[in-house]
């Protein structure tokens, strides 16, 4: 290496930037990630956070809304440090790389009004992957370590278990909002479900490895509605879900869609009709989106014709507390359970 390329790299490695942007779900927001953010206000003028998975339901994985995670984002530090720091939330666009790419820009820009502004990327190094830089090409990255190796998960699995969070991992305006949320109604269904979780996994801790689930779901849509139940069990009791569910060893996949469409909502359609229905199939395969271990799901989506005598009779059965047409028009992400908002989106085009 020649010494002029040398010290580009020196000079390029102690660039300043107007913006450094730092994308994450920060659930809850520790440490680790304050390190993060008290380089990025050394290295730019003003820090933007993206706040990743907004915008739905509280859940295991993501327990905290984004006032809150910005309340202990903001906490951490001074008045002035605070007013350079700019919370901006994020919306998740699971299996679909190009809508997240925009909903990240329009977060940027909705700060800087100008995405050619100087801007950087900050993060810890294990996300300067190489994919991961690939999708913004006009951004320069700056990597940092992984203080102390920490992470969210294990911090977050703990507390909605009962424990508190100790002043080494969490700063003290993360301690205050999860010492708040802990005597709300939200915190003890969260407690409870989690209870619930590990029971469920140690069902399987005897295994030569983790296990692999397989489920099918429904997609029904006629006439701009989509069919849908409210769940009557854990997890996630009292949400909105697709019809569907665990695969039997005889069965196909799309056996396994009919049975659990009509034992959920009792669909007054004849099942060669919804048979003849299927306009395509999907996997999904995130492997967090459930909490209940890795579970791939086939996802088929029935368009029915539309019929003016209006929409079949649904009635909610075996584990769905009720099953409802809802106008495409009035989903909201809020009340999905797991991935099936991004499910409907990817299928239906939306």
């Amino acid at each position: 290496m020649s010494e002029l390329t040398a010290k580009d790299l020196d000079q390029k490695d102690n660039k300043h930037y107007k913006y450094l942007v730092f994308i994450g779900r920060f659930q809850p927001f520790h440490s680790g990630h304050k390190a993060v953010i008290d380089e990025a206000l050394k290295r730019a003028d003003e820090v933007i956070m993206l706040i990743g998975s907004a915008n739905l339901p509280r859940s295991l994985r993501n327990p905290f809304t984004v006032d809150e995670r910005t309340a202990m984002i903001k906490g951490a530090y001074s008045e002035n440090e605070a007013a350079r720091i700019h919370c901006v939330a994020l919306d998740d666009a699971l299996y679909n790389d190009t809508r997240w790419l925009k909903y990240v820009q329009a977060g940027v820009r909705s700060v800087t009004g100008d995405l050619h502004a100087n801007i950087g990327l900050i993060g810890h190094s294990k996300d300067s992957s190489s994919y991961y830089l690939s999708l913004f090409p006009n951004w320069a990255s700056v990597a940092v370590p992984n203080y102390q190796n920490l992470s969210a998960t294990p911090i977050r699995d703990s507390y909605l278990m009962g424990a508190t969070p100790t002043p080494e991992r969490t700063p003290e305006s993360t301690r205050k909002v999860l010492n708040e949320f802990k005597t709300s109604a939200d915190y003890k269904q969260l407690n409870e479900e989690a209870g619930f979780i590990d029971t469920y996994k140690k069902q399987w801790e005897a295994a030569p490895y983790p296990p692999t689930f397989m489920t099918a779901d429904a997609l029904v849509v006629q006439s701009g509605h989509i069919l849908l139940v409210e769940r009557r069990s854990m997890p996630g009791r009292g949400l909105w879900a697709l019809p569907g569910g665990f695969l039997n060893p005889k069965e196909t996949l799309f056996d396994a869609c009919i049975r659990e469409l009509r034992e959920e909502t009792r669909l007054k359609v004849p099942e060669p009709v919804l048979r003849g229905s299927c306009h395509s199939q999907h996997t999904f395969d995130d492997p967090y989106r459930s909490a209940r271990g890795r579970t791939i799901t086939q996802a088929f989506y029935l368009q029915l014709k539309n019929d003016a005598k209006g929409l079949p009779k649904v009635k909610g059965g075996d584990d769905a507390a009720q099953a409802f047409w809802l106008p495409l028009a009035e989903l909201d992400a809020k009340m999905m359970f797991e991935d099936h908002y991004a499910i409907i989106t990817k299928m239906v085009g939306l």
